[in-house]
């Protein structure tokens, strides 16, 4: 067996290869099916309109060859990238802030340290580029800088990239545009999202928002995490980039809709929790075991399980929450 994955993580010590093997077996057909659906949609010509179609294409998984090319089109990285020619290496030669870059330094022997690609001893040493985009990133947007949480995202997003400009105009449109004010110096969006997360709990999951209540546990001790990393060493990779895939064409919605599955499938477990301590570990049981690794199902379940979820339902919530959380302030 093979005990480190195809992106470069070193699988853990209890890792079950046995349904690991079974689930990859039947996901592969699925896989191979995908890749000469997608062979026909792009045509050999790299770009693709949004249409339904497409929507759909990308909800069924984005094979790992055109991953990136689509996550550039589908988020406006591409167009931004196209519209900004040498801005990127421009921001690398420039100026530097000192206390940015020193921030970014302490950081990166903790990004990943079970990923051989970004070890020290590498060739390439990923570390060298997700320095770089990281660095480019806090100087492009200074109102953000640099925050915890990004060189996970970054380092995502230049295994699958392999190229560094581009990784940064996703990084980009990841902060910038679909996720609403979560790194800023107040991470005002990303408090306000798990407020949001907490009232769709109550509308769709009464008894686990009950529970949370009753033992005061707040929403941000068990889901701070999966909103800040977007999942990432919280589910299995697969399923994370299968979850991205969605996310970059459809927006902050999904990770709502996959919070909302992960609570409401395991609703029986979370609720034989009696006590603080135990709700928190119910939590982080939840996102392991086959019901995650089997992304391809879990995808199907994340459109489904939590029923219907608009745009607009979402952004009445921000709105209030947002307004409770700057009046306590």
């Amino acid at each position: 067996f093979c005990r480190v994955d195809p992106y470069g993580f070193e699988r853990p010590e209890d890792f079950d290869y046995a349904s690991y093997e079974a689930f990859f077996s039947r996901y592969l057909v699925v896989l191979t099916r995908r890749a000469i659906k997608w062979s026909k949609l792009l045509k050999g010509n790299n770009s693709i309109q949004k249409s339904l179609k497409v929507k759909r294409y990308i909800r069924k998984g984005i094979p790992n060859e055109h991953r990136a090319l689509i996550w550039m089109i589908v988020s406006g990285a591409q167009t931004n990238m196209e519209q900004n020619p040498g801005y990127y290496h421009r921001l690398l030669e420039g100026e530097k802030n000192d206390k940015l870059v020193e921030a970014i330094k302490t950081d990166m022997n903790r990004t990943f340290p079970d990923n051989v690609k970004f070890r020290k001893t590498a060739d390439p040493c990923l570390q060298h580029t997700l320095y770089n985009v990281l660095v480019a990133y806090g100087h492009h947007n200074k109102a953000v800088g640099y925050c915890q949480g990004m060189n996970f995202i970054a380092g995502y997003l230049i295994l699958i990239t392999k190229n560094e400009e581009e990784s940064f105009w996703l990084l980009d449109a990841l902060i910038g545009r679909i996720l609403p004010d979560y790194y800023s110096p107040a991470m005002l969006g990303l408090k306000t999202d798990q407020e949001v997360l907490g009232e769709l709990v109550k509308m769709k999951v009464p008894a686990v928002a009950e529970l949370m209540e009753r033992h005061g546990v707040m929403w941000t001790l068990v889901v701070s995490r999966w909103f800040i990393c977007l999942f990432i060493d919280i589910l299995p990779v697969e399923t994370v980039l299968r979850i991205w895939d969605c996310l970059f064409y459809e927006g902050s919605k999904i990770i709502f809709r996959v919070a909302l599955t992960l609570i409401k499938q395991h609703q029986a477990f979370i609720l034989e929790a009696t006590n603080f301590p135990d709700i928190c570990d119910k939590f982080k049981q939840i996102t392991k075991g086959t019901f995650v690794t089997e992304c391809h199902s879990f995808m199907q379940k994340i459109f489904t399980d939590p029923g219907s979820l608009s745009m607009a339902t979402i952004n009445k919530l921000r709105d209030t929450c947002r307004e409770k959380l700057l009046s306590q302030g």
